[in-house]
């Protein structure tokens, strides 16, 4: 269908639409043979009838209005904001089994506690990693000067091992990806420090896909020391998976398995990457690199969990979460103390308004997700005989700007189930529904289990910029932005603990 016959359907419906007519008011006439071109614009036709009708789906029009005060309550309120800046400004980087996180615990609680939810800790065992010295330095390189040395920019991953204490020194070998590593001759990467110089796509990211141009590169954080000490190189080093060039290492958590040697593994700048890569095909280049992070015994942490109990069914919860450890390069702002932060305003917001819904709503900060996830593998744990009581679970895991709508994962069902609620997001832009997707690591346990589950579509054409960086601290957050983002988990919340039914699995 040409543009031009696309506009005369919608100037007809509109038209239509503002007359008063009936939304069935483009009916083909039966006698009339069907075509292609009338089943397209019947399809047409369809959606924008759904798009400017009013019903109101699984719920009356009296909780319709009052999910648009939620809304517009989130959008005045400044909860979220001063609760996130506390947590990452005073409070500072979590990560799990630090003090940080054991005083946020206590904490998030207390503001928990004063909202009057009933608050429990749930306590489990979690890694604890401590960060040490990590720096790096050429020594040798084609076209040096003689008796210098030339910096590279690192920090260490997540759960590394580390180089003795005096370093090692090694010659460096580059490749782009796996299909490079395999092609490697027998023995070539023996003995080095091995690169891999996989770049994050930044223009995948610039069109909102950055969560798809994040798992393209991530893959290298994660399996690095894996494949590099199958290969028999000393130490690992990983492009940083991120998308801003100021000479900013992205850390994360790698993965090692047993029966493969343990080696040092650090992220080093897309700058110092691309160095690298330049020097090795001019010639050899040896490194000097020290890491000395400790893997120390488990320690105790826990999950906060803070129920606003619900009239009829206080039994039936509806999760509204994020996760409360962070790396500790930054102060873990929009990874993740802004999921946590909207999440304590439904809290706040059910407080203010008075409001309390058939069903509970469970506020969770999630502890230890950024290596391992054991806080939502103690609540699976815990709760694996009330699974069914689940009606609903949010989490909120992509950082704080714009969001668009509302992402879910479950019965495909809910795209129709959900669409009265458009509607009500429209007015701060957040109207889309899409799925099924992946809606967070904390809760697919849950998804997995037939928990429908839900996330907010956040615009992630920066988020990665800052991600697991020194960068991620509070004034990369926009109140406005995070007062949305809050609004969309409040709405949906409510929806999901007020509507007569439970939404369908």
């Amino acid at each position: 269908m040409t543009f031009r016959s696309r506009f005369r359907i919608y100037r007809i419906v509109f038209l239509d639409a503002i007359l008063g007519a009936s939304v069935a008011f483009a009916q083909a006439p039966v006698s009339t043979p069907q075509t292609s071109a009338d089943a397209a614009q019947q399809g047409y036709l369809a959606t924008l009838q759904r798009m400017i009708g009013n019903g109101t789906g699984a719920w009356t029009a009296s909780q319709i209005s009052t999910m648009g005060k939620v809304r517009d309550a989130a959008m005045k309120d400044s909860y979220a904001y001063d609760e996130l800046r506390y947590l990452t400004s005073n409070i500072g980087p979590r990560l799990s089994g630090s003090p940080q996180a054991a005083h946020a615990v206590q904490w998030v609680a207390k503001q928990m506690r004063d909202l009057g939810a009933e608050v429990t800790i749930e306590k489990a065992k979690v890694p604890h990693w401590v960060r040490g010295v990590e720096t790096a330095e050429l020594t040798a390189w084609p076209g040096m000067t003689p008796g210098t040395t030339q910096k590279i920019v690192l920090t260490a991953l997540g759960g590394s091992v580390a180089t003795p204490a005096e370093g090692i020194t090694a010659p460096v070998i580059v490749v782009d990806n796996w299909q490079q590593l395999h092609a490697l001759p027998p023995g070539a990467a023996k003995g080095k420090i091995l690169l891999f110089n996989h770049s994050f796509d930044k223009e995948l990211a610039a069109t909102g896909n950055g969560l798809a141009a994040y798992g393209n590169g991530v893959v290298y954080r994660g399996a690095g020391p894996l494949a590099a000490a199958s290969v028999g190189a000393v130490a690992v080093l990983v492009r940083s998976v991120g998308g801003a060039d100021y000479r900013l290492p992205h850390t994360g958590q790698t993965v090692y398995v047993t029966g493969t040697p343990k080696i040092p593994a650090a992220a080093v700048t897309a700058e110092d990457s691309m160095l690298l890569k330049t020097l090795a095909s001019e010639g050899p280049v040896t490194m000097h690199l020290t890491l000395t992070p400790q893997n120390l015994p488990e320690v105790e942490s826990a999950n906060v969990i803070a129920d606003w109990k619900g009239t009829d069914h206080p039994e039936q919860v509806v999760i509204v979460s994020g996760h409360l450890d962070s790396w500790d390069l930054g102060t873990g702002a929009i990874d993740d103390g802004a999921g946590v932060a909207v999440a304590m305003q439904t809290i706040h917001l059910m407080h203010d308004l008075g409001i309390r819904p058939r069903r509970t709503f469970r506020f969770i900060a999630w502890m230890s997700e950024e290596e391992g996830s054991e806080g939502a593998g103690q609540y699976m744990i815990d709760y694996k005989y009330d699974i069914a009581n689940h009606v609903g679970a949010i989490e909120s895991d992509l950082g704080c700007d714009h969001p668009t709508g509302i992402f879910f994962g479950g019965n495909p069902i809910l795209a129709k189930w959900l669409q009265p609620l458009s509607a009500v997001l429209e007015p701060i832009g957040g109207e889309v529904i899409n799925g099924p997707e992946g809606t967070g690591e904390d809760i697919s346990g849950l998804t997995e289990k037939g928990v429908p589950s839900f996330a907010p579509i956040q615009d992630s054409r920066f988020y990665f910029n800052y991600h697991h960086t020194a960068a991620d601290t509070f004034d990369k957050v926009n109140e406005k932005h995070l007062n949305e983002n809050a609004a969309i988990m409040a709405v949906l919340a409510y929806a999901l603990a007020d509507s007569k039914d439970p939404a369908p699995r």
